[in-house]
């Protein structure tokens, strides 16, 4: 029978599908962009509902300007991804949400659907918001998505806010992860990142079997815009494709590293992952 739009045939070598709900951010280097960026160098059909839209203002020191998506039509984008995909898409990252509004609308979602892994970078807020959204935010973000996570990856702010502890050392770090896992149940990959003292890089791998301390020498003297983003959607790509959360930990901070190591500078005063590092490298 020839194919048509309402007869779709799917073959066993179709690539996985992951969905990330997140914010835009204009310059590329993070957010969705940098989200749909990973998902096709690792192999996987990236799909989009937009929370809100962010740009820097270069005539304001770089500073975010913060403009969110109404709540409907954030609802009517995922009624339509879900609409279009209601047995393939088992695989969603959780970025960017911006208010407890659209924390209960992505919510509500997920719970209208089957999921084998929803990932959770646990962004709480940032520059151009008005600072009381904050705390309310990060009450929504505990109460609604924490408990639907699989995987989560808080970056060190987001790991003490998280735990409730403070992490000034692998220990801590690695006590800091234990504590939200027993908290949500979840797969944790905590970042040190840069905060850390000492010449590498740390991240601790936390779930219900394991603890694994993922280190290499750190890259420069400061963060790269995109690592956090790209990291959980290098989670989220792995787990799509049938990686266990140990492995695709390890894939995704080998993912970053490469491309922090071929970053893309701009006139911001923070260079941009490039996502295609391991095949450039």
């Amino acid at each position: 029978m020839p194919q048509t739009a309402h007869s779709p045939q799917h073959s066993a070598s179709a690539p996985a599908l992951a969905l990330t709900i997140a914010g835009s951010e204009a310059t590329g280097g993070a957010g969705a962009q940098a989200d749909l960026k990973t998902f096709q160098e690792l192999g996987v059909f990236g799909i989009v509902a937009l929370t809100c839209i962010v740009s820097f203002d270069p005539e304001d020191d770089w500073n975010h300007r913060f403009f969110p998506v109404p709540t409907e039509i954030l609802q009517q984008q995922l009624d339509a991804i879900q609409g279009d995909y209601p047995e393939r898409l088992r695989a969603v990252k959780l970025g960017m949400q911006g208010s407890p509004e659209v924390i209960r609308t992505s919510a509500a979602a997920l719970r209208r659907a089957a999921w084998d892994h929803v990932v959770l970078d646990p962004v709480l807020i940032c520059k151009g918001q008005e600072p009381g959204h904050a705390l309310d935010t990060d009450q929504a973000l505990k109460a609604e998505l924490l408990p639907l996570a699989t995987f989560t990856t808080p970056n060190h702010f987001e790991t003490e806010q998280l735990s409730g502890m403070t992490v000034r050392s692998v220990e801590d770090l690695t006590a800091a992860a234990r504590r939200i896992h027993e908290i949500s149940g979840a797969a944790v990959l905590a970042k040190g990142g840069m905060h850390l003292p000492g010449p590498d890089a740390v991240d601790v791998f936390v779930d219900g079997d394991t603890v694994e301390v993922l280190s290499a020498p750190k890259i420069g003297q400061s963060g790269v815009s995109g690592a956090g983003c790209s990291l959980a959607a290098a989670v989220t790509a792995e787990l799509a494709k049938g990686a266990t959360a140990l492995e695709a930990a390890r894939r995704a901070k080998e993912f970053v590293r490469a491309g922090i190591a071929q970053a893309v500078e701009g006139r911001t005063p923070f260079a941009a992952l490039w996502q295609g590092g391991l095949r450039s490298a």
